[in-house]
Formats: C-alpha cells, structure tokens, sequence
C-alpha cells in the first residue's frame, strides 16, 4: 500500500526517531508498504520519519543509480544489487575525504543542492530479522545511507546548506509545507488544513 510521504515543514521530521524491538506492531507490513512508497515516488531511499513515524527504520535501493555511465562497471553492480532495510542503525564511523554530490529528498520535492559528505562510513543495525550487521560503505552507498541515516536523527539535507542558500530556499520550503506544489506521488502538507 502506497503511503503518503511527510512533506517538509512537519514536526515528525525534525523528531530524533526512538528504536524498536522485534515486536513492533505490523513491522513487516510497514516495511513492504514503505519499499511499495518510495518506489511509487521514485526514491532511492525512504526513513519512517518520511511517512509520520518516528522510528529507526529506513529502506535503501540504489538500483536506479546503476544506470550513471561515469560509474565504473563495479560500482554499477554493487548499486545496481544493494537492497537493504535498516533497523536501529547507528552510525559506528565517517571518514575519508569530504565530497559534494548533488542530492535532493522525497519530503523537499523540486528541491535538488549539493551536499558535502564524508566518504566512508561503517554503520551497525538490524535487517528485517532483527540480525545485527557492523558494515563499511563508501561513495554513493554511504551517501545514501547518511541521507536516510539523517532522517532518524531528525536532521534534513537542507541543513547542511549555507546560511545564505537556505535564506534563498525559504520561499520554496514555505511553499512545499503549504502544499503549493505538484509532485506525482501522494503526500501530507503540515501546513494545509484536513477539511480543505
């Protein structure tokens, strides 16, 4: 089931999200719904935050950045293969030199700046059978990852901008929480009123 995707300006997304246990009601179905979201939206990756939880959960598939010609034949199979859920992830190490990519986020649509990231990271969590991993990514993996990462720690891309470029983004970010956009997937304005 598709779910509707937080748009920027709401207070869930600025939540430092909480872990969860094995459990969790409707775990498997949330995350089939999330994959089911962020591919309808056309996402690389969605974080719970995105769809008005507050937990420590996110999926990841960098398929689609498997089809960048300038990536060698190696990185496109790592990309093209890398599926993954994270539960209470938890960032062990970033590292090696900082590098600018151009990212944009399904909750700031129309939105696109680049961001300065570290290269490598090594992350521990929990896949979908609550197995605990301890793993080392770099390149556009682990920029995928700190993005999403971000998102449970309540943090969004456009706060690693310049003062100046989000003083110059505002109007845009007030229009996004105001719902004065066309996106083609389903998503919740926090400063639309229900009834309208």
């Amino acid at each position: 089931m598709t779910l509707a995707i937080i748009a920027y300006g709401d207070p869930v997304l600025r939540k430092k999200s909480k872990p969860i246990d094995p459990d969790y009601p409707k775990l498997e179905e949330l995350i089939l719904n999330m994959w089911d979201t962020m591919y309808k939206a056309n996402g690389v990756g969605l974080a719970a935050p995105q769809i008005g939880l507050p937990i420590r959960l996110f999926v990841i598939d960098t398929g689609p950045f498997a089809e960048d010609e300038d990536l060698t034949t190696e990185e496109q199979e790592v990309l093209k293969a890398f599926k993954r859920v994270f539960i209470n992830a938890q960032m062990v190490e970033e590292e090696g030199k900082d590098w600018s990519f151009n990212e944009g986020c399904l909750s700031i649509p129309d939105i696109r700046e680049d961001v300065s990231r570290k290269d490598t990271i090594t992350v521990r969590f929990m896949d979908e059978n609550f197995k605990e991993h301890t793993e080392t990514y770099n390149g556009l993996l682990a920029r995928v990852i700190q993005h999403e990462y971000d998102h449970i720690e309540g943090i969004l891309f456009t706060d690693k901008l310049s003062s100046l470029k989000r003083r110059l983004l505002k109007g845009k970010l007030n229009n996004i929480s105001k719902g004065n956009i066309v996106v083609d997937y389903k998503m919740r304005f926090p400063a639309v009123k229900k009834g309208r």
